[in-house]
């Protein structure tokens, strides 16, 4: 009982949580990002503009970040620059899509804020291409 209530953990256990982390939080990003890159002539006349740099480049620029730093993250390849892409797409689902409502509609974008700023912070872990190269 009084592991389970015990703040010490070894470094195996970080590290598996960390690729755990990673995998689940990438495999859910590609599947967003691939339903983005499949309909991409679909969205791209009427996908939201929010770097006013016209509504394909937007497009572009989320699939770019749900889908290819997704995989960096997955691989923990880049870990903390694949990070950056996907914090500011989703910074404008929960901010600027959802008009701030974390609790309603940007839920989903502010649990997938949330875990990338932890990955971000703590980074990949040992299990992953970034600790391998390290060594």
């Amino acid at each position: 009982m009084s592991k389970f209530l015990s703040t010490k953990y070894s470094a195996g256990a970080f590290n598996f949580s960390m690729l755990l982390l990673r995998v689940v939080l990438g495999l859910l990003l590609i599947n967003h990002g691939y339903s983005k890159l499949v309909k991409f002539d679909a969205l791209k006349d009427k996908f939201m503009n929010f770097l006013h740099l016209g509504s394909t480049v937007s497009l572009a620029l989320v699939i770019f970040a749900e889908f290819f730093c997704a995989i960096f993250l997955i691989l923990g390849l880049f870990t903390r620059l694949a990070c950056i892409p996907i914090l500011i797409a989703m910074g404008v689902v929960v901010f600027v899509a959802s008009h701030g409502h974390i609790f309603a509609e940007g839920e989903r974008g502010a649990i997938y804020f949330a875990a990338t700023v932890v990955i971000l912070l703590c980074g990949p872990g040992r299990i992953s291409v970034d600790g391998m190269i390290r060594k």
